[in-house]
């Protein structure tokens, strides 16, 4: 395998990951409710969190969380937002419709965030083409929704 395959490789199990972990937690939302399954998936995925840096899988440095700026931190604020939405579009649009306008949304965002280099990251120009791909993906969205 080519090693420039390698990171497409893992973006498509992340996208798998989040197909089958939305229609999970949709799941369990049915169960126990929206904000209350939200909080069961942060708690298991602390407490593996936890176990990982217990066995030395961490590579990082836990004494400099306070060095990044105060807007990093914002991630575990977008963490709970992501998971239910996820959970309340899956249940009322199916998973596929409801992944499909997330990576609208997603793709949309990404595209801002790597034009102007936002949060420090590298700037990658915006291009007529890369628009032409949000159009097709938010068209392929729209056509998921006919019967």
């Amino acid at each position: 395998m080519k090693p420039a395959l390698i990171p497409l490789l893992i973006g498509a199990i992340a996208g798998i990951c989040m197909a089958v972990q939305g229609s999970l937690n949709t799941l369990l939302s049915k169960a126990v409710g929206l904000v209350e399954a939200n909080f069961v998936v942060h708690v298991i995925g602390t407490i593996l969190l936890i176990v990982l840096l217990l066995l030395g899988l961490g590579k990082g440095d836990l004494t400099k969380v306070g060095q990044a700026p105060w807007y990093a931190y914002l991630g575990g604020v977008f963490s709970i937002i992501i998971l239910y939405t996820v959970m309340a579009s899956i249940s009322k649009l199916g998973v596929s419709i409801a992944t499909t306008a997330i990576i609208v949304g997603q793709v949309s965002t990404a595209l801002l965030i790597d034009h102007f280099g936002l949060f420090g990251l590298k700037s990658i120009p915006f291009t007529w083409w890369k628009l032409l791909g949000v159009v097709f993906l938010a068209a392929g969205t729209k056509l998921m929704l006919t019967n």
